[in-house]
């Protein structure tokens, strides 16, 4: 039984001015801030309504929230207006898209394609195995903190190389008494790679690491995403946004670009998360003439 669709206009109707303007601006970079309960969402699911609507092939849109549950919900609001052509768009966390890339071109980086996902508890095992190999001080080395230094490494693109031979780093390791982080973090990295696995931040380390050194792959990503849109932006770290970058800017790119979020709220600000992506977000698109909605 074929779905039904609501005639175009319908939800436009639903939508304010500003936010309407917001849902047709489709091409180029757009910017739209606003706060909680504003419907920043809602432009967004619509906005990719819309540009189905338009004739644009879904699968040639890309969503990323931050949330499974956000993506399912906008999947459901889409396919409100669109019908099933909702489930071809692809709407999804930064981790479970970036994972479903890295299975496709894992080879690129000398992982197996079904390589395997490590969880916090599977990061701490190996790491505490190492800490005791090492006949470290498990106070020193506290096997919480020393995770969380290397998330934060990861999100900022630093490897274990950069790490060692960056002085203030390792000078800041020798007053806070764990001098040999870095040799775990090299361990770290070295093992997962050995075992076939990847921890939560790697997903996006090794996507970047990917995109970064076989441009002919992100070729492939760039001319089969023509739209990207981002929610809850204000949500996203240095590295989240340095992979968004790649997808669009560059030489000869629509930059056909749209994220959305409250430049004065943050809720995951201890995962690296920083207000700044905004600030440079505008400045970073401005010469291709970014449009903001507030």
């Amino acid at each position: 039984m074929q779905t039904t669709t609501q005639p175009t206009h319908s939800y436009l109707n639903q939508l304010n001015t500003v936010q309407r303007q917001a849902v047709t601006t489709t091409e180029g970079p757009v910017l739209v801030v606003a706060g909680p309960g504003s419907g920043k969402t809602r432009v967004l699911t619509f906005r990719i309504a819309h540009l189905i609507e338009k004739g644009v092939a879904p699968w040639e849109i890309l969503a990323l929230t931050f949330t499974n549950k956000a993506a399912r919900e906008m999947k459901e609001r889409i396919e409100k207006v669109v019908g099933q052509r909702a489930n071809r768009v692809w709407a999804g966390t930064f981790h479970s898209i970036f994972a479903k890339m890295l299975r496709v071109e894992a080879q690129h980086i000398g992982y197996p394609s079904n390589f395997t996902i490590y969880d916090t508890d599977d990061t701490k095992s190996v790491l505490t195995a190492i800490i005791n190999e090492m006949n470290l001080n498990k106070e020193q080395y506290n096997v919480n903190n020393i995770r969380a230094r290397i998330s934060s490494c990861k999100s900022n693109l630093v490897t274990p190389k950069n790490y060692a031979n960056d002085p203030s780093r390792m000078e800041e390791d020798r007053q806070a008494k764990r001098p040999f982080f870095h040799q775990i973090y090299e361990k770290y990295t070295a093992r997962c790679k050995r075992s076939g696995a990847m921890d939560f931040d790697d997903l996006l380390f090794r996507l970047y690491e990917l995109f970064q050194n076989h441009p002919e792959v992100t070729d492939k990503y760039r001319a089969k995403f023509r739209y990207l849109m981002v929610d809850e932006f204000q949500d996203t770290n240095y590295l989240q946004y340095a992979i968004v970058k790649k997808f669009v800017n560059y030489e000869g790119s629509p930059r056909n670009i749209c994220v959305v979020g409250d430049d004065a709220q943050s809720i995951y600000g201890f995962r690296g998360a920083t207000i700044q992506n905004i600030l440079d977000y505008e400045n970073d698109f401005k010469q291709y003439g970014i449009q903001t909605f507030k």
